[in-house]
């Protein structure tokens, strides 16, 4: 694998294999394209790092998974046809909209592990939260005590973000992608963790349905006793799905 500058310098990934680029993975919050290294092992590819992670530098500004899409457009330009985009996690949310907002230059979606869908509303926030929320615009709780407070209540990610990052974090968090998914013109495979608590199996089973109202075409096969970080906990069964993707 070696690191390779695209964008005029806007973005970084790992190429692996040495012909055209005929893969492009993209990597979930928090970590880079180096997740991918056993898995696309001997396969031509583009294993990006996210701007604001690895080596790409972060966006100017906050934005979502749909802007992240458009800001690695210019990839795509690397390939001589339609990839096979790989993307987990957060990087599956980005691959979705990459996918719906290009059709006919991106191949086949492999999806693992991607919170693509909201179900339910989520809990709201706490009565000592929205009472500090109030102090706050009061003035009686300073910035620094308001910012202790979010990070005490917060996820280790939103508590190790910072800046345009965080802003990005909270925004994403919120997004939900029921038109891109019945947008989608391309197979799509999800392949899931039996044991991922983070994007539980039911958030794909529910993508399978709407991708299906679309008219689209998705399977789902869910690994027993495989967690969330299925690039790096199951390597192997990864690959097999990009093979058979490639193949197709």
């Amino acid at each position: 694998m070696a690191l390779r500058a695209f964008a005029d310098g806007a973005l970084f990934a790992e190429a692996i294999g040495d012909g055209p680029p005929r893969v492009l993975a993209l990597h979930g919050w928090g970590r880079r394209g180096a997740d991918y290294r056993h898995s696309l092992a001997g396969i031509d590819a583009l294993a990006l790092d996210l701007p604001g992670f690895g080596a790409s530098p972060p966006p100017s500004e906050a934005m979502g998974a749909d802007g992240y899409a458009t800001a690695i457009e210019p990839l795509l330009d690397e390939f001589v046809s339609p990839p096979v985009v790989v993307g987990h996690s957060f990087g599956g949310r980005v691959a979705v909209c990459l996918a719906a907002g290009n059709p006919g230059r991106v191949g086949r979606l492999v999806l693992t592990g991607s919170p693509l869908l909201r179900l339910g509303t989520g809990p709201a926030p706490s009565i000592g939260y929205r009472l500090a929320r109030g102090l706050k615009r009061l003035g009686v709780l300073s910035d620094q005590q308001m910012e202790a407070m979010r990070k005490s209540r917060g996820s280790a990610d939103y508590r190790a973000s910072s800046g345009v990052m965080r802003d990005i974090l909270v925004m994403v968090v919120n997004e939900s992608y029921e038109p891109q998914l019945r947008a989608l013109a391309t197979p799509v495979a999800l392949l899931w963790g039996s044991e991922d608590h983070v994007v539980p199996v039911a958030v794909a089973e529910r993508a399978l349905t709407v991708i299906a109202e679309g008219g689209g075409i998705a399977k789902l096969e869910i690994l027993a006793g495989v967690g969330h970080l299925i690039p790096t906990e199951a390597p192997d069964a990864l690959r097999r799905i990009v093979d058979e993707a490639l193949q197709s």
